[in-house]
């Protein structure tokens, strides 16, 4: 009996393993399990019936009362009220016109679109499924590779996990307990550094080989085009100004910066005369719809990640590195390794709410010597490498939501044989820019560093 306690942690994942593979909602699975164990620990005398208190007291300590996660609801406006008003299809048409004359030049602007929708909605499935609807019939129409093209898209459309202010980041912020806006400034580089590693590779390979993406005979751009390059790009770049810089600067908190992303968006589609009932109602039953779920996820894993502490959970991964002597190190790429293949089977909100919760400890724990400089930084970084990894839970199959994402929206002759095809090179490239920050830390932390020096 006594070895059957020890492990009950171990036991509370395999079965969390089994049930999220039955198809039941996850944020019912993540409590149910949780709440499971509570009565197999209260059956078996390791807990009294009255510590179910602590685990209510808990969720509402953890989810009710955290105002960082009011950003959360707000971003998720901003973003579907840009997507919904037509801003984002807008910036996305005068790329196109731009950039046609490009070996590569859509592609190169989805890219480009992938980064700005990044800062501005952070929300993936909208994002592909816009750029599949504005963006892959006009480069099917154009001679595009169909595997180059659809892989494009939905490699940039995930650029909105990492690229502030991404909704994970600030899920992630709260689960480890650190600034949110540390994880902002950590997070930018890193983000910046896929979408350069996209560009290259685009660019290059359709050097290489023209074929893949033929360059389109059209007239240059106009001054009637440069007008509306200004129409289209000021709005939202000074809108993500406002936000991101009102965070970097210190004027104002993550929390406060969504307040302000959210009325600057109804602001925009207010001024192109886009501002209506239609609209408005659309925007906010989305909002609603997605932050309930988000909610729901959270009051299930934390239900589950304080009954796996109540356990000993977190002491018996801590004995089990001291005992095997893996080190710091040999943690985290177990980790990194972990993730990378949870990804295949579940998206980012399941692997964050699993593994963070119970993780995070051990983390803050480690020490990786002279290897970060600041080791106070160890969380955000750790943070960001687990915000790069989880990108690629987006593109690899069998359940890669941005693949789903783009096949639902993408014409008919576009098969899942085409889009897998193209995406590999792209979740190759994601794995050398995780690589890159776990061997330079300093390319996500020197804007910590900086604005905190």
């Amino acid at each position: 009996m006594g070895s059957i306690i020890d492990f009950l942690p171990l036991l509370m994942f395999a079965a969390l393993a089994l049930f999220l593979f039955s198809g039941y909602p996850v944020a019912f699975v993540l409590g149910g399990v949780g709440l499971g164990f509570w009565l197999l620990a209260v059956g078996l005398g390791l807990h009294s019936e009255a510590s179910f208190f602590l685990v209510v007291s808990r969720i509402y300590g953890a989810v009710v009362t955290k105002q960082m996660l009011v950003a959360i609801p707000m971003f998720i406006f901003m973003g579907m009220m840009l997507e919904k008003s037509g801003i984002a299809r807008d910036l996305l048409n005068t790329l196109q016109i731009l950039t046609r004359r490009v070996p590569g030049g859509l592609a190169l602007s989805v890219t480009i679109m992938g980064v700005i929708l990044a800062a501005t909605t952070g929300i993936i499935g909208a994002s592909v499924v816009m750029m599949t609807l504005l963006a892959l019939p006009v480069m099917l129409d154009h001679g595009y590779d169909k595997s180059l093209a659809t892989s494009t898209i939905a490699a940039s459309g995930t650029l909105g996990i990492l690229i502030p202010p991404s909704i994970m980041l600030v899920v992630m912020a709260d689960l480890l307990a650190t600034s949110a806006g540390a994880l902002f400034q950590a997070a930018l580089m890193p983000g910046l550094l896929l979408a350069g590693l996209y560009f290259t590779y685009i660019l290059i390979r359709t050097s290489l080989n023209p074929s893949l993406a033929p360059v389109a005979q059209h007239t240059t751009v106009t001054k009637v085009n440069l007008r509306m390059l200004l129409s289209s790009f000021l709005p939202p770049l000074l809108l993500i100004a406002f936000v991101l810089g009102s965070i970097f600067a210190g004027f104002a908190t993550p929390t406060e910066a969504s307040g302000i992303g959210a009325f600057g968006a109804v602001l925009l589609a207010a001024a192109r005369g886009r501002l209506n009932f239609t609209t408005l109602k659309a925007v906010t039953e989305g909002s609603a719809l997605t932050s309930a779920m988000l909610f729901g996820l959270f009051v299930g894993a934390t239900a589950f990640s304080f009954v796996f502490a109540l356990l000993g959970g977190h002491d018996l991964i801590l004995n089990f590195i001291a005992v095997n002597d893996v080190g710091a190190w040999g943690v985290l790429i177990v980790l990194m390794i972990a993730v990378f293949l949870l990804g295949f089977f579940f998206d980012w909100i399941e692997i964050t709410l699993i593994i963070l919760p119970v993780f995070a400890p051990v983390i803050a724990a480690l020490d990786f010597g002279d290897h970060l400089g600041s080791p106070e930084m160890g969380v955000v970084w750790f943070a960001v490498l687990m915000a790069i990894n989880l990108q690629t839970s987006f593109l690899t199959p069998p359940f890669g939501f941005a693949l789903f994402y783009m096949k639902g929206a993408a014409p008919n002759n576009i098969s899942l044989q085409d889009i897998y095809k193209g995406i590999i090179p792209f979740v190759l490239l994601q794995l050398t820019g995780l690589i890159a920050v776990l061997l330079w830390p300093e390319i996500a932390l020197w804007l910590p560093n900086l604005t905190a020096g």
